[in-house]
C-alpha cells in the first residue's frame, strides 16, 4: 500500500465480541497532501474464507457496511459534527455527515466522491481511497482532525467481525467518539 513518508498507521483489532479467526491482521494508514487525504487499507486474510464484494461501478451506495468494507470517522477536535465515510472492495463508497453522535444532518451538501483503488493478492486485500479536500471538515487555527478507522468483515457464512484501533464500548459502535484515536493536523486545501 503506497503511502507517503508522513503517513500514520494503526492496527485494527476485532472487537471482543466479534471475533474473527481467518483474519491476521488489519492496518489502516492515513496521511494527506495538499487537496486531499489518502486513506490506506491492508487486509491479511485467508480471502477464500471471506465474502469480498465483487468489482462494481464506483458509485454512491447505501449499507456498505452490511458486508466486508472499511470505514473512516472524521471530527474536527472534540466538536460534535463528524463524517462518516465507508468503502466497499467493490469500489462503491457512501458518505454521510452527522451534527452529533448517530445524528445526520440532512442540511449537508452532498460530499465530493472519492477515488478507490483496489487490489487482491494471494491472502492480502488493499483498499487505497483519495477524499478531496472539499470532503473534509474545515479545521480553525490550532485545531487537529480526530480520525477513527474501521473495518466490518463478513466470512462465508455471513457472521461479521467488527475492527477498529479502540473499541471503548461493551458492542461494537464506529461512532463514539472515543474511537477517534489518530490526530492529524489541518488538511491544506
Amino acid at each position: 500500500m503506497p503511502t507517503s513518508p508522513a503517513a500514520k498507521k494503526v492496527t485494527l483489532t476485532p472487537h471482543p465480541g466479534t471475533p474473527a479467526p481467518t483474519v491476521r491482521s488489519i492496518i489502516a494508514s492515513v496521511s494527506t497532501t495538499p487537496g486531499s487525504l489518502t486513506l490506506g487499507f491492508e487486509l491479511h486474510a485467508d480471502l477464500a474464507s471471506l465474502r469480498i464484494p465483487s468489482p462494481a461501478p464506483s458509485e454512491a451506495a447505501e449499507f456498505l457496511w452490511q458486508h466486508t468494507c472499511f470505514e473512516a470517522f472524521i471530527a474536527v477536535g472534540d466538536a460534535d459534527p463528524y463524517r462518516e465515510f465507508n468503502f466497499s472492495p467493490s469500489s462503491r463508497w457512501a458518505a454521510y455527515a452527522f451534527r452529533s453522535y448517530r445524528e445526520r444532518d440532512a442540511n449537508s451538501p452532498v460530499l465530493s466522491p472519492p477515488r478507490i483503488t483496489v487490489a487482491h493478492f494471494a491472502d492480502v486485500l488493499t483498499l487505497q481511497a483519495w477524499l478531496p479536500a472539499a470532503a473534509i471538515p474545515r479545521c480553525q487555527a490550532g485545531q487537529q482532525l480526530r480520525l477513527g478507522l474501521a473495518a466490518v468483515i463478513e466470512s462465508s457464512t455471513g457472521e461479521l467481525s467488527y475492527w477498529a484501533a479502540n473499541h471503548p464500548g461493551p458492542k461494537p459502535d464506529f461512532h463514539q467518539r472515543a474511537g477517534f484515536v489518530l490526530e492529524l493536523p489541518p488538511l491544506h486545501r
